[in-house]
């Protein structure tokens, strides 16, 4: 996923598509991830569970929150789109952060305070990530600069940047929102198991 985000046409696109550049997000931050998250989670990498404090779920997502909304800034996010440095710096991040919250939920000590945590950190991520997509995609006036050139599919500068904001609604606040069910599905078998 992370090849594909980075190493395929994406990047060359994102400097004059903005749903190419929230595709690179969505893929980074809500693919990737969790993905590789789920493979450290419970392993002997697992950093949850070797620094359980430095790993809590409310922080966590606290973190990623600030690192996606100050890349969303339109001075940070024009760097980002037509710098290689300031947007590897910002992919990177991205990554980090998503990793961050994903170990903080699913890896670690099993306890049910821990998943109790990680549902509401999974649950105030997919918060702000649908509040973010909602503001790109509901906005009457383009929010970022743009290179000149035509984005993907003959849309103008405004529908690029809502096609965007609905990738970032769609798949962002989403694949959040279904972790944090999972966990809580865990929890409810769990109790429903002790009450048996």
């Amino acid at each position: 996923m992370l090849a594909a985000a980075w190493l395929g046409p994406l990047p060359a696109l994102a400097q004059h598509a903005f749903a190419a550049h929230m595709t690179m997000h969505v893929a980074v931050i809500a693919i990737a991830a969790p993905l590789l998250a789920f493979g450290l989670a419970g392993s002997g990498h697992d950093p949850a569970a070797r620094w359980p404090a430095a790993f809590a779920p409310l922080p966590a997502s606290v973190v990623e929150l600030v690192v996606v909304w100050a890349w969303h800034a339109p001075a940070l996010h024009h760097a980002a789109r037509h710098a290689p440095s300031m947007r590897v710096l910002e992919q990177g991040s991205f990554l980090l952060a998503g990793l961050l919250v994903w170990v903080s939920a699913f890896g670690g000590p099993a306890s049910r305070e821990r998943a109790a945590a990680g549902v509401g950190g999974l649950l105030l991520t997919s918060m702000h990530m649908t509040l973010l997509g909602v503001l790109l995609a509901g906005a009457s006036r383009a929010l970022y600069a743009h290179a000149g050139a035509a984005p993907l599919f003959g849309l103008d500068v405004l529908q690029d940047q809502q096609l965007g904001g609905v990738l970032m609604l769609g798949v962002g606040g989403t694949v959040y929102l279904v972790g944090a069910l999972v966990l809580l599905a865990g929890l409810l078998r769990a109790r429903r198991s002790e009450g048996a």
